[in-house]
């Protein structure tokens, strides 16, 4: 997965770095003022990004722009200050601000995991063109292109969206204990959306496509692109769920959703040890699920909009097995959350950008495949539903609730009619506890865009198989 460049080394095809010629600016800054507290970050950032969206073929958006900024964390007994900015010539000032600000309310200790300190380069390889290399224009007119795609599929489209955005950020991370990381990564990601419409019936129909890969992974899309414009006219016809307690079966990509949404964010430790109920709720070696349920999030595996070398503290990348043959053993930590509760960092600190400070995030988040054919999730089911993607959702603590894309209903354990306004709730522990089987496919979700603490979008991918659950709550339309 990793391209890295030790200094001097010109054998590698990663561009070098632009943010390099800083470096012994910031070493200096933090020398001088390292002994004030009792750790001390810079992170600084340019990013680069080209931004289309279009509504009903009309522009809303075209740009193409280059950002560069800053941040500083400092901790002093416990207490951290933070400041952004976007002018480097504000860097030392900005460091006296973070410093300050932890000194006036650092009371404590301060309890920071340890790690390895290392000095490298890194970049997420790409396995084909470049999108900063392809021309605004183009990607303006593969938005028209995809635009007239979806105006195709059906004469009830009363109105589309098409939005395209591609980002390349190049990262500087030092630290006062001597991490010193050069890191980059390319993100890109298509969203399309069609609105249908007869007489006051409305649906629509999304379909959302993510990579860190190649600018030609969003080419070629025209079978997705009318899935979304065929979903919204179809849905005008269909009779609504009726509401009720089934038997379901989710498709591999709402199961992705689901781990991440459900239960991913109660596993992130910035929201348990400052909260005892919940801390005692996820207590190590509790059981959730099944024999034979495996959750795991890590930003190690290679290809995902979750991946990287190292998170936004510089600790390594790599793989947390969440859920042991259904029983809770690991959780995502930054190092203040590893340290408070005495557990090992697993790298999961990230921000969106230069203005926001790391927070505990999921990277690509996974229910491992099974070893139930997925024909035989649906025996047995005399009447059920089985739901497939997704159009949205949200969570509130241990409760959640998803509205599927697409359903149809399970009869005589046969998949039978479509039907539409299918949603999901329930409790995520209960949830996990009814799981009776899954199945042996699986699917990588390269789409999502996380939300935390104000940080909304950060890419992330989410992965599972198809799952057959029982006792869920469905909400349609009333018996």
């Amino acid at each position: 997965m990793q391209t890295a460049l030790e200094p001097g080394d010109q054998t590698q095809s990663a561009e070098p770095l632009s943010l390099e010629a800083y470096k012994d600016q910031v070493s200096d800054l933090i020398a001088r003022h390292r002994h004030q507290v009792d750790y001390l970050a810079v992170r600084l950032e340019r990013s680069q990004g080209a931004q289309v969206r279009l509504r009903n073929d009309q522009i809303e958006g075209l740009s193409e722009d280059i950002s560069i900024g800053g941040q500083v964390r400092a901790c002093y007994k416990g207490g951290w200050g933070f400041a952004s900015f976007n002018r480097l010539v504000d860097l030392a000032v900005r460091m006296k601000d973070a410093i300050t600000s932890a000194r006036l309310i650092g009371d404590d200790i301060t309890r920071l995991a340890p790690i390895e300190i290392v000095q490298t380069r890194c970049v997420l390889p790409l396995t084909g063109t470049d999108p900063r290399w392809v021309p605004l224009a183009d990607k303006k007119a593969l938005c028209h292109y995809y635009t007239d795609v979806l105006r195709s599929t059906h004469k009830d489209i009363a109105s589309t969206s098409v939005r395209y955005e591609d980002s390349y950020q190049e990262i500087l991370l030092m630290t006062s204990e001597g991490t010193l990381i050069e890191q980059g990564w390319m993100d890109l990601e298509m969203r399309f959306s069609a609105t249908a419409r007869q007489g006051e019936k409305v649906q629509t129909g999304r379909e959302t496509v993510g990579s860190r890969s190649a600018y030609e992974d969003v080419l070629g899309l025209e079978p997705k692109v009318k899935t979304a414009g065929d979903r919204a006219a179809l849905s005008l016809t269909l009779p609504p769920a009726r509401g009720g307690v089934y038997t379901v079966v989710i498709d591999p990509v709402l199961s992705g959703l689901f781990v991440h949404e459900a239960f991913g964010h109660l596993s992130e430790a910035d929201m348990i040890y400052e909260n005892p109920e919940l801390l005692e709720t996820m207590t190590l070696g509790r059981r959730f699920g099944p024999q034979n349920l495996q959750i795991f999030d890590g930003a190690a595996p290679s290809g995902h909009r979750g991946s990287y070398f190292y998170d936004d503290e510089g600790t390594p990348a790599s793989t947390t097995q969440l859920i042991t043959d259904g029983v809770l053993t690991g959780r995502l930590h930054s190092r203040a959350t590893a340290g408070e509760l005495n557990e090992q960092p697993t790298g999961n600190a990230r921000c969106l950008n230069y203005h926001y400070s790391p927070l505990v995030r999921m990277t690509n988040t996974w229910i491992e495949r099974g070893d139930t054919p997925v024909a035989d999730l649906f025996s047995g089911i005399e009447n059920g539903i089985y739901a497939c993607n997704w159009i949205g959702g949200e969570t509130n603590g241990e409760l959640f609730t998803f509205t599927a894309g697409e359903a149809w209903m399970i009869r005589d354990g046969k998949v039978a009619e479509p039907v539409r306004e299918v949603t999901l709730s329930g409790n995520v522990f209960s949830t996990l506890a009814n799981i009776e089987a899954i199945g042996d496919d699986f699917y990588w979700d390269e789409s999502g865009g996380c939300g935390k603490g104000g940080q909304s979008g950060l890419a992330v991918g989410c992965g599972g198989p198809s799952l057959r659950i029982k006792d869920v709550v469905i909400g349609g339309e009333s018996v």
